[in-house]
């Protein structure tokens, strides 16, 4: 199916967290605002039908549906015809990688059909489940062993309405354990309990059980979450169906895809949507590690925008601190190891507990192919097992996208050849494990071992494909989830996409870094905050100021120590208490953001969910009371403390001004650099949030309208909150007025030079043309005021008259002095003056007030 539609690539998005608590409808109702705001198109979290209760759409349970609990399909249809009345397009999620096992399981047809009538079910080769398991799909929901549950009669068999898809309900026979029910295959409801459970398509099992014995793919290691195999064509066409129909109808411009890393076959799924969209605009969850591209065949206008979140906050740490943040780190800690150990430990934990079902899956299939071929028999389980741990262990991405049936890409190759260098290092000299791993890595490329000419069997074919779906699982739960939360030497580095090892980025690997982008990728979206970050922009901008002044920094942790030393537990570690710090540090009062410390309710609730996935002291599923009583008492104390609240608020005073050049700094490069700028939801003004539920926390947009409002009426920002939602209006209605600066390979990028380090500054143009637009920002501005201000410095600007959206104050081009420039705002949105100037200011006036 084609919907012939053209692409059209968004001025910027918006994104919005739907839910319950905030429907479709009540995006519409923000459209007005949104516009006026100059967003290009309203980005929405995932509309299909997901599991009671959701408060984020990723746990799909029907993709037929548009989701109740958000308005349904009319207020999606609402939201639509409002933002295209406004002249704004609709950007949905899409999760095409996994399905939520809800409570009840009814809720999701497809599997309950499944766990219901085995082979027989329509929806059989949907999910992706270990056909060789003896008792089919495992269900791990009890609480304690079967054997006990029975013998307590936990498990009870009757009836139950169950919903149908045509709306109706049908009495069937079902198995109940609490709130959980199950189906019961026909022909199986006249045996006793123990032989009917026996009988079933599932198996009922201790939750425990999941770790060692889950036979079905899911997303990382959420049991809850099944994987699809949307790499069939019945399975892509069902799944997907709804969405291409409302896109076929105008009500849908286009897509962000969730988690590609986990399909089979991301490139062909890409291709697959290209034909069914038409080409629409598209773009992909995929995190690059370090210089890592997005392979050039994938059909998608890019990534989400990691690979510049980095950067550009990068631009605002300074490398020279890590030293002193890594010498506090060692005191506080007394671990001396650097992060690539902390987290090869913490990978290794990873492989070994949650996501040890996925290497016994592995390892079985290998040894299977191995013992069916007497050239590979004598390569044991064990060393099978050994072999593809360490190899799991050893990648430095996600994946690598080798195909089955087509000759493994030479870079895909070489991030295996590279890993299983690594992997050596960690088996050591012994012989069979070398023999081991050699077959391993040859089974994941594709290549022929052992007797010529098996290279193309299903079994090896499976290979290549699950160990690169288990990648993406070890890599994310090893770093992102744990080893994260372990080391707080510097934590605004402890980010998706990012490195903890690597603080501070120069402005030419920025300027490098937007110049590829123009030549690959130029509709790319870019980021500063998503609903996956660690934390939101303005915390890790607050927090680069630690690098600037590692001493200062080292003392007030020590003076913090001080003032709680009476609530600091004998179990509370220095590890936590770095993090518990650098948070507070970061979440206190903002002089003019309107944005107010964390409570403790959000800080208990964070520090409880960092104790937990560090999974040293405590675990979400073996939880030590005590320790974490001890942590949180301290945070307690902490927040009642007139002592800190006199450190933290004297080092916010301090660094007052260095904090707000770093905030809106980064905002402005990602609002002008190459890409399609998201803004995540309330981070067009300060917005001082932690991770996941924190920052799915209301947003008082009708504020934030109000603000906005009063400084188009005329009134100056009061505050930094003020200026960020000032500089994101201006440069986002830039961008929609001068699409040309901006999109696609003809908006040029060109660094412009300045004479000193602490300012950085680019220019947009359209091809060989003349730079119409320059950002300015300054960078470091903490050791910018230790060495008396700027000077004699100065910027490169081209020749010709130039204004300041911002300010609104004027300049001439030429070696303009920096100190002029930035008197008033540490950052400059330069548009060159002229007819096409003027006449461009005054549609960004004119429109600002028309749509009120």
């Amino acid at each position: 199916m084609s919907t012939g539609i053209s692409a059209v690539v968004p001025a910027s998005t918006y994104r919005l967290q739907l839910h319950e608590g905030f429907t479709a409808d009540d995006a519409a109702a923000l459209v007005p605002y949104l516009s006026r705001l100059g967003v290009g198109h309203v980005f929405c979290s995932p509309v299909l039908q997901a599991a009671p209760g959701s408060t984020h759409g990723y746990d799909v349970v029907d993709h037929t549906r548009i989701g109740a609990e958000i308005g349904g399909e009319g207020a999606l249809r609402r939201l639509a015809a409002a933002a295209h009345a406004h002249d704004m397009g609709l950007i949905v999620d899409v999760v095409p990688n996994h399905m939520a096992i809800p409570t009840p399981i009814w809720h999701n047809r497809a599997l309950w059909s499944v766990l219901r009538d085995g082979p027989d079910s329509p929806f059989a080769e949907w999910f992706d489940t270990d056909t060789s398991a003896e008792r089919s799909i495992l269900v791990p929901v009890l609480g304690r062993p079967i054997g006990a549950v029975l013998a307590d009669e936990e498990i009870t068999v009757g009836s139950a309405e169950v919903p149908q898809a045509d709306g109706t309900t049908a009495t069937e026979t079902v198995v109940r354990y609490y709130e959980h029910v199950l189906p019961v295959a026909a022909g199986t409801e006249h045996l006793g309990l123990a032989d009917l459970l026996d009988r079933q398509w599932y198996r009922l099992a201790y939750w425990k059980v999941a770790d060692d014995e889950l036979n079905y793919r899911r997303f990382f290691d959420v049991d809850t979450l099944a994987a699809v195999r949307v790499e069939l064509p019945e399975v892509f066409e069902a799944t997907h169906a709804t969405l291409l129909e409302l896109q076929g109808e105008g009500v849908i411009d286009g897509y962000r895809i969730d988690h590609p890393d986990g399909l089979a076959d991301p490139r062909g799924y890409l291709r697959d949507l290209e034909r069914a969209t038409g080409g629409s605009w598209t773009v992909v969850e995929k995190i690059l590690e370090g210089d890592e591209q997005l392979p050039g065949d994938f059909p998608c206008a890019g990534t989400t925008g990691y690979d510049a979140m980095w950067r550009v906050g990068g631009l605002f740490q300074d490398p020279h601190g890590a030293l002193g943040l890594t010498h506090l780190w060692q005191r506080r800690t007394g671990d001396l190891r650097p992060f690539s150990e902390v987290a090869a430990e913490s990978t290794e934990q990873i492989i070994s507990t949650s996501l040890w079902a996925e290497l016994e899956r592995l390892t079985e299939l290998i040894h299977h192919i191995c013992q069916e071929d007497i050239r590979l028999r004598d390569t044991t389980r064990r060393n099978i097992q050994q072999a593809v741990r360490a190899l799991l262990g050893s990648m430095d991405r996600y994946r690598a996208y080798i195909v089955p049936g087509e000759p493994a890409p030479g870079g895909e190759r070489a991030v295996i050849e590279h890993a299983a260098a690594r992997a050596q290092t960690v088996l050591g000299d012994d012989e069979d494990l070398a023999t081991a791993l050699e077959t391993v890595v040859a089974l994941v490329c594709g290549d022929e071992v052992g007797s010529a000419g098996r290279t193309a069997s299903t079994q090896r074919a499976e290979v290549i494909v699950r160990f690169a779906q288990t990648c993406g699982p070890v890599h994310a739960k090893g770093l992102e989830d744990t080893a994260f939360y372990r080391y707080t030497r510097f934590v605004a580095v402890n980010e998706v996409g990012a490195d903890p090892e690597r603080i501070g980025v120069e402005p030419d690997d920025l300027h490098d870094h937007a110049l590829d982008r123009v030549r690959t990728r130029p509709d790319a979206m870019t980021t500063l905050s998503t609903h996956d970050t660690k934390r939101s922009e303005d915390v890790r901008a607050r927090l680069a100021v630690l690098t600037e002044q590692p001493l200062e920094w080292a003392l007030t942790v020590q003076d913090l120590d001080r003032a709680t030393a009476d609530a600091h537990g004998d179990r509370v570690d220095g590890a936590i208490e770095l993090l518990l710090w650098q948070t507070l540090v970061a979440c206190w009062d903002l002089p003019g953001a309107a944005a107010a410390r964390i409570t403790a309710e959000r800080l208990e609730g964070y520090l409880l969910k960092a104790m937990r996935e560090a999974k040293i002291h405590t675990t979400w599923t073996d939880q030590d009371v005590e320790y974490e009583q001890q942590v949180l008492e301290l945070s307690r104390a902490a927040l009642a403390s007139p002592e800190v609240d006199r450190l933290l608020t004297e080092w916010t005073r301090r660094t007052l001004s260095a904090q707000r050049a770093a905030i809106l700094g980064q905002k402005l490069i990602q609002l002008t650099m190459p890409g399609v700028p998201d803004v995540y939801q309330g981070n067009e003004t300060v917005d001082l949030s932690l991770v996941d539920p924190d920052n799915r926390r209301e947003v008082d947009h009708a504020a934030q309208a109000e603000r906005l409002a009063r400084m188009i009426d005329g009134a100056g920002p009061e505050g930094v909150g003020d200026e960020k939602l000032w500089l994101t209006h201006r440069a986002l209605v830039l961008r929609r007025r001068r699409p040309e600066l901006f999109r696609g390979r003809a908006a040029a990028y060109r660094p412009l030079p300045t004479t000193t380090s602490h300012a950085v500054a680019f220019g947009r143009g359209v091809d060989d043309g003349p730079i119409e637009v320059a950002t300015v920002a300054t960078r470091l501005a903490q050791g910018l005021a230790q060495r008396g201000g700027w000077g004699d410095s100065h910027l490169a600007l081209p020749e010709g008259r130039w204004r300041d959206v911002l300010s609104g104050a004027e300049v001439d081009g030429g070696m303009v002095p920096l100190e002029d420039l930035l008197s008033s705002w540490p950052v400059a949105l330069l548009l060159r003056c002229g007819d096409a100037a003027e006449r461009t200011e005054d549609r960004i006036a004119e429109e600002t007030v028309d749509r009120r």
